[in-house]
């Protein structure tokens, strides 16, 4: 049985350490925590842990964030991993910076790489593990915001905000999405 994690972002140092590319960060910090190192590949690059007898699969999109169904769809039949085994982590405006929400399925929420996934796949039915961003932006610079790179008191935080979403991941992959979202849906 096998799990993909897909962390959406954006491809190119231009995104990097922008806050639209905490899904990448995340599955960086995991795959640093795991020894293991990514492998570009078709509509992505990938890295596998072997866990408790689990294969987990950790896709960064190299679609760009507003196409990231293509990849995601793409990897989940390469891999042959049900979709009840996809977790999406992204950003998330609508919460404050630090706060974890995971969701069975659900909306897009006006988040353009749900959006796209949703469209391939057909479906809502699908995990996500939310990270809240915050919204500390004047009206009309919401691009500039969630492009924008992370203050300096963020950065700070940032190592256990990584930190709780991987384990929020490996809660879905070995506890199931209830008991991860009864773990992980509090604020930080």
């Amino acid at each position: 049985m096998s799990y993909l994690i897909a962390g959406l972002g954006n491809i190119g140092a231009e995104y990097a350490d922008t806050r639209h590319n905490i899904g990448f960060r995340v599955l960086d910090a995991w795959a640093k925590a795991s020894n293991i190192s990514f492998e570009s590949g078709r509509y992505g690059s990938t890295a596998e842990i072997r866990m408790k007898g689990q294969k987990i699969i950790l896709l960064k999109p190299s679609t760009y964030m507003n196409l990231s169904g293509k990849a995601v769809n793409y990897w989940l039949q390469q891999t042959g991993t049900p979709v009840e085994n996809l977790l999406v982590i992204v950003d998330d405006l609508a919460l404050p910076f630090g706060t974890t929400r995971m969701r069975a399925k659900g909306s897009d929420g006006g988040h353009n790489g749900l959006k796209d996934i949703i469209a391939c796949l057909g479906h809502q039915s699908f995990a996500r593990l939310r990270v809240g961003i915050g919204s500390n932006f004047p009206q009309g610079h919401q691009v500039d915001y969630v492009l924008g790179k992370w203050s300096s008191e963020e950065e700070k935080e940032m190592p256990f905000l990584l930190d709780r979403c991987v384990e929020a991941a490996k809660a879905f992959v070995f506890l199931g999405p209830s008991m991860a979202m009864n773990r992980f849906n509090t604020n930080p």
